[in-house]
């Protein structure tokens, strides 16, 4: 409730006349400093608003007095780098992917730029360090689906893998299950077979009853020995290595459904000299054979 403005006889101080259950509140003035900070914040406000643009309107917005643009800033820097860049880029355009590696010097910008490319674009799938995941193959390992040579490597990040584009890597592993090819039973049994392959105990008669199931349904694309073929990307099950998991509900999984990934087609985003860089960092710090 309001009261009459008195003066507080302990502080001294005047009260604003508010009062309640014989509490009065006081007029206390607030500090001079923070007084000289608010009204400092204002002018500086008053001053962005007329040399930087600032409000918007139906057509646009407010340019300012300097008519600073933050999109033209950095226009300004990227055509800086693209000069930085061009002789480095000219270098890359004109010399193979073993004349890069051969040349310390060359190689060294490649990487750098391979480096930052990578984590611009392949990051997100393959890691941060190429370390890959469940569905994205690991790139600091020895083990290819489609051949990690120089050449291969640029292929594949070139026309890219099931993108339907022309020239992308292709290949389809069976459903074996979902499409009704095979019988519980017998995906039980390749399931054992694939764990043997890879060096590890398995079901010795399952083992036994899938070996001509194996032949018929499976060596077309991964051999007779289990060693894969990179002209088809059949994996090798024989490393112990698997891009869905090596447990049996994994690998069951996998003839069961027969997954495969979608590798993008960097041709046309990337420049051919960006691709060649790119390849030569992921040969020579991720693996390459």
């Amino acid at each position: 409730m309001a009261s009459e403005r008195k003066t507080d006889e302990v502080t001294g101080t005047e009260t604003t006349g508010h009062e309640w259950d014989g509490i009065h509140e006081l007029d206390t003035p607030l500090p001079r400093w923070w007084l000289w900070v608010w009204w400092g914040t204002i002018a500086f406000s008053v001053v962005y608003w007329l040399l930087m643009p600032t409000w918007p309107g139906l057509t646009g917005y407010t340019k300012g007095l300097l008519h600073k643009s933050d999109r033209v800033e950095v226009g300004r820097e990227l055509s800086a780098l693209e000069v930085q860049r061009g002789a480095g880029a000219a270098q890359l355009r004109t010399a193979s992917l073993e004349q890069i590696e051969k040349d310390p010097k060359l190689q060294a910008y490649a990487q750098q730029v391979g480096q930052s490319v990578f984590g611009d674009n392949c990051a997100t799938c393959h890691g941060i360090g190429g370390t890959g995941g469940k569905g994205y193959p690991n790139l600091r390992d020895d083990v290819w689906l489609w051949g990690g040579k120089l050449e291969d490597i640029q292929y594949t990040i070139t026309h890219g893998v099931r993108t339907g584009a022309p020239g992308a890597r292709a290949s389809q592993m069976p459903a074996f299950g979902r499409d009704e090819m095979l019988q519980p039973a017998q995906i039980d049994d390749l399931t054992e077979y694939v764990v043997h392959l890879s060096g590890r105990p398995a079901d010795a008669s399952a083992v036994a009853r899938a070996a001509p199931l194996f032949q018929d349904q499976c060596a077309a694309c991964h051999g007779a020995e289990g060693k894969g073929d990179p002209a088809f990307g059949a994996p090798n099950l024989t490393d112990g290595e698997s891009l869905y998991g090596d447990s049996r509900t994994a690998i069951r999984g996998q003839i069961f459904a027969g997954n495969g990934g979608v590798m993008p087609t960097w041709n046309g985003r990337l420049s051919p000299e960006t691709i060649k860089a790119l390849s030569v960092y992921i040969h020579a710090n991720a693996g390459g054979q």
